[in-house]
């Protein structure tokens, strides 16, 4: 029985026993729980009421070109032929969005694919623009993909991820934008017919035509095939543009094989050494794609081919430097949170660049290398009552080489 003078939620109707907190208000009370929920959904709608909705898009206000690379640099180092394509075709997406259908001229998309070595940028390019952008943006790997029936995820799951973007407003979705990672990973495994079928690679090609071209696709809202029994959302992928991005490792020998088939002449030999092996993704051609192991329908789907070019020693260091997110002010930030004060030599930065190009690591090995230096520093230091750490050559050199860090398999 209730007590005579207990106080109750007005929201949920518990009592203070009931809950851990019941706060008083002028005319009622409410619970910890009921307040939480109700700071959820507050936020839930502001960030809605925030948001551009595509409906609402306006070319006069939108971001040109030059700004969304702009905006590109700030936390992507170099990579300018890549930015400026990626940039060209997000603002073509949303013209094409806003195009008028009362003439007989339809835009038609430009899905683009971008060749680059790991460590290169390319997902990093595509979640800085997925900030920028007001319309819905997933990232999705190609990895786990297999063809229906098999262990793995089917190819319209990928579509999952961009309805959970948007809170499953499908009109919002079929005018989305879907980066697919890791695209090399599907090229078919070799020209021999094989006993076996493969099933992650061109049968995943073919089952992603549908979606680049454009179709009707249903789609599982809660993911593949472990709810059987879910209703599927029917989704128009006409309007959404798809831009893939792969590594393709070992593409430059395809490549070289076709400049060497293209030059006629005594010197043609000598002109093709002369360019670098590690540049030789410049040159790359859909016919290069093609050789790799993507069906030529998939690549005529993919009109747009650009690539991301290898970092070299410069542009390493300003990766560590410059960006917004750059790995040392994020360092610099977590010593001061200690109310430490970081310092970093300089020649440790060349030292951690330097280990990075010898390990063929790309940008994404300076982290790693970063905090192999900084684990023991990180671990003391905030026990101690040091107001300022100086990171020298020879401290990074040492916590190095104790790390073991070449026999790591990193």
């Amino acid at each position: 029985m209730a007590k005579k003078n207990e106080i109750f939620c007005s929201f949920c109707g518990r009592s203070e026993r009931e809950v851990k907190l019941l706060m008083p208000g002028l005319n009622g009370c409410i619970c910890d729980e009921c307040a939480e929920r109700a700071h959820e959904i507050a936020n839930e709608y502001l960030n809605k009421q925030m948001q551009l909705s595509v409906q609402d898009l306006d070319l006069d206000k939108l971001p040109k070109p030059h700004e969304i690379k702009a905006y590109l640099d700030e936390y992507v180092i170099g990579q300018e032929t890549a930015k400026k394509y990626l940039s060209v075709a997000v603002y073509n997406h949303y013209k094409r969005l806003l195009q008028d259908h009362d003439d007989d001229i339809d835009i038609e998309k430009s899905n683009i694919i971008i060749v680059g070595p790991t460590g290169t940028g390319k997902t990093l390019l595509a979640k800085t623009i997925a900030k920028l952008l007001k319309v819905p943006f997933a990232i999705v790997d190609a990895t786990v993909l297999t063809e229906a029936g098999y262990v793995g995820e089917d190819i319209e799951s990928l579509l999952t991820r961009l309805l959970q973007a948007c809170d499953y407003n499908v009109k919002e979705a079929e005018r989305g934008i879907v980066f697919i990672d890791e695209i090399d990973k599907i090229a078919r495994k070799g020209d021999n017919p094989s006993i076996t079928r493969d099933v992650s690679g061109e049968g995943v090609q073919q089952g992603l035509l549908k979606l680049l071209e454009g179709s009707v696709v249903n789609v599982p809202p809660q993911g593949g095939r472990k709810h059987p029994e879910q209703k599927m959302i029917a989704v128009d992928t006409k309007n959404i543009l798809f831009i893939c991005g792969g590594a393709f490792e070992g593409i430059e020998r395809k490549i070289a094989l076709r400049l060497n088939t293209h030059v006629v002449g005594y010197g043609a030999g000598n002109r093709i050494s002369k360019i670098e092996r590690e540049r030789m993704l410049r040159f790359v051609a859909p016919q290069d794609l093609r050789a790799y192991g993507l069906i030529p329908e998939i690549i005529g789907r993919l009109p747009i081919v650009t690539n991301l070019e290898p970092l070299d020693r410069d542009a390493l260091k300003r990766i560590l430097t410059e960006p917004k997110n750059a790995i040392v002010k994020q360092y610099h930030k977590l010593f001061k949170m200690e109310n430490i004060e970081l310092k970093i030599e300089d020649a440790v930065l060349d030292f951690v660049v330097d280990k990075s190009i010898e390990f063929k690591l790309g940008a994404r090995g300076l982290r790693s290398i970063f905090e192999t230096i900084m684990i023991e520093a990180m671990y003391d230091v905030p026990s101690t009552k040091v107001k300022k750490f100086v990171l020298t050559l020879d401290y990074a050199k040492e916590q190095f080489s104790k790390s073991n860090f070449e026999d790591r398999g990193v």
